[in-house]
């Protein structure tokens, strides 16, 4: 018997894998080809089937483009790409467009102050963030659900009118962060290519939310100065007191981290810094 040895085994491997690709593929593109050819041209339509009722929840959804003034319809195949599109990106924009941002910067200043390199863990501090992002943004979510959801699910509003709907609030809690942070909006505006405008309704959302974002970063930044400064004077005087014992080779760290931890409890830090950081947000 022949024995292959491993690195012929492995090229033969990735041409079979190849070669069954390609054949996939052909089958597919025969398949597409068939089925679009088994079409029916018939155009006899009822009145009914060729107008559906635009209120009639029942009937499958149907996005449409325009093209050169021609319009059109998307296959199955790309209506389901676009919805997985949208809820595999749909975390992230609202993680960027809530107060989320503010919380977890915060909170892992407040675990490197401390000196707590693991503790407590990402796990723990990305639920309390959702959590607490939940309970700012519970108004702001009960009315997206009495503007928006609950209209477009009783079929009083289409999809444009519902999503635009669904941003309003949204919006608003973003703009009322931005109120005294003009530089920020100006900078987007100026890389947007739009010189000027009379009101906050004139901004389009694509400048809104980078500008929130920044103020959001910007805001924690700050608190987490603020945090970090009673923890600093602990550090500088641990590492002065071990210098002028002598004891230079022993690091200031392993000794200032149960003060801090100490200091942190006394003050009731996670009260005191939970409490002001929602008081932050402006509604």
């Amino acid at each position: 018997m022949i024995q292959m040895k491993p690195n012929t085994f492995r090229i033969t491997i990735k041409r079979c894998l190849a070669v069954f690709a390609v054949v996939f593929v052909v089958l597919i593109f025969c398949n597409t080809q068939s089925m679009a050819a088994e079409i029916p041209t018939t155009t006899e339509t009822t009145e009914e089937n060729a107008f559906p009722d635009e209120n009639d929840l029942t009937s499958p959804l149907n996005l449409s483009f325009t093209v050169d003034g021609e319009e059109g319809t998307l296959s199955g195949t790309l209506q389901m790409l676009l919805v997985i599109t949208v809820i595999s990106l749909a975390p992230s924009i609202l993680v960027m467009m809530t107060s989320f941002t503010r919380i977890i910067v915060v909170l892992h200043f407040i675990r490197t102050a401390l000196g707590l390199t693991s503790t407590p863990p990402n796990n723990v501090l990305i639920g309390l963030s959702l959590f607490l992002t939940l309970s700012i943004m519970s108004p702001i979510f009960a009315r997206v659900n009495t503007e928006a959801i609950e209209p477009f699910s009783k079929g009083e509003m289409n999809q444009e009118e519902a999503l635009e709907a669904a941003m309003s609030p949204m919006r608003d809690f973003m703009i009322n962060q931005l109120q005294n942070r003009e530089e920020d909006v100006q900078l987007f505006l100026d890389i947007a290519g739009i010189e000027s405008v009379s009101s906050w309704d004139d901004i389009p959302t694509s400048v809104i939310i980078p500008a929130f974002i920044i103020n959001e970063l910007r805001s924690a930044f700050i608190i987490g100065f603020l945090i970090y400064i009673p923890f600093i004077i602990i550090d500088m005087v641990v590492a002065s007191t071990l210098m002028s014992m002598g004891m230079m080779m022993l690091p200031p760290t392993t000794i200032s981290m149960p003060f801090k931890v100490l200091l942190f409890i006394m003050a009731d830090g996670w009260n005191l810094i939970i409490g002001q950081l929602v008081q932050s947000f402006v509604y």
